[in-house]
Formats: structure tokens, sequence, C-alpha cells
């Protein structure tokens, strides 16, 4: 893969972070973390990715090998009328957004899944896609007070403000302060 992958040609926050009143996440100090307290529904940007044709080749080469994905040529013939990415390699760029731009900032303690993922339109070589993920609600664990969990939306919109991913999910995140029962 390409240098791109490492975030080197991404926008990209650095330092410890919080949530500032305009969604953005601001350096407050190192060893700060977002701890699920922290996390009411808001809205957070995640930075940009240029996707190449090389990238694309490559990641579908290994991944998912389907003639729209890996051959330009044969592409142009198929329904999507040129080569396009791979919807993994889509979901992977997201969550390289995700978790330099905000996950690696917080309490996070994984994530038991999705419940909806959708590829809404192609991602062609070239294009721009900028993250976004979307806090919608919070709850606190039932069976472990020292986390929490957060629901959320997450997308990606490419340089004509076309959604091209969508995907609904949860996090579990520690807490500040364990609840007492």
């Amino acid at each position: 893969m390409s240098d791109n992958n490492t975030g080197d040609n991404n926008t990209d926050t650095s330092g410890a972070s919080h949530a500032a009143s305009n969604g953005d996440l601001v350096r407050i100090g190192h060893g700060d973390y977002l701890y699920w307290e922290d996390l009411q529904p808001s809205t957070f940007g995640l930075g940009e990715y240029t996707f190449t044709e090389q990238e694309i080749l490559e990641f579908a080469g290994r991944f998912d090998p389907q003639p729209f994905h890996v051959d330009p040529q044969a592409a142009e013939q198929i329904q999507f009328g040129g080569l396009i990415a791979s919807g993994w390699h889509t979901g992977s760029v997201y969550m390289g957004l995700y978790a330099r731009n905000f996950l690696n900032y917080t309490a996070s303690l994984g994530s038991p899944g999705v419940e909806n993922l959708r590829w809404l339109a192609p991602v062609r070589p070239g294009d721009v896609v900028r993250g976004t993920v979307e806090i919608v609600r919070s709850q606190p664990s039932g069976s472990n007070p020292k986390r929490g969990t957060v629901f959320f939306v997450s997308q990606l919109v490419n340089q004509d403000d076309v959604v091209v991913f969508r995907m609904e999910g949860r996090g579990m995140f520690g807490r500040r302060t364990p609840a007492t029962n």
C-alpha cells in the first residue's frame, strides 16, 4: 500500500483532545482522553483522504479481486463505467480516519459491531473523501460500571458532497468515574 494509508496524505489531529463547541477535536495535553461522560451528541470531523488508482488496485488485488476493482479496462465495460474502490477499502479508509483522528484520543474499549453498513456511491481514483462521526446517544453499561456505550452514525462524503459510505454502530468507552449503584 502507498503512504496514503499512514495518514501522511490526510488531515490529522495530534495529541490528546476534547470536543470543542464546533465539533472539532482540540488538543488539551498529552495523556488526556475523552471518556464516556464527554461523548455527548455532536458531530466530529475526521479529516480527509485521497484515493489513488494504485492503492485501489493493490487493496482489491489482495482482498476483493473483482474486475471493476482490479482491471481498469474491464471496469470500463461494467455498470460502473470505470475502476472503483472496493467497499471494504472505503470502510478501511473510514476506520483509519476514525482511529487516527478520534478513537486514539478517547478511552475506547472496542466495539461489539455495527448495525448498518452501506456503500452508497462508487469511489473512484482521485476522489477525496472526508469523514464524520455523529454521536447520537449514549447509555451506561448495565453490566460494568467502568464503561458506557456510545451509538454513532459515520459517513464519508466525496468532493462533490455525495455520501459514499454510511455506517451505524456502537462503541464502548471507559468512564472517568465508575458508576455507583
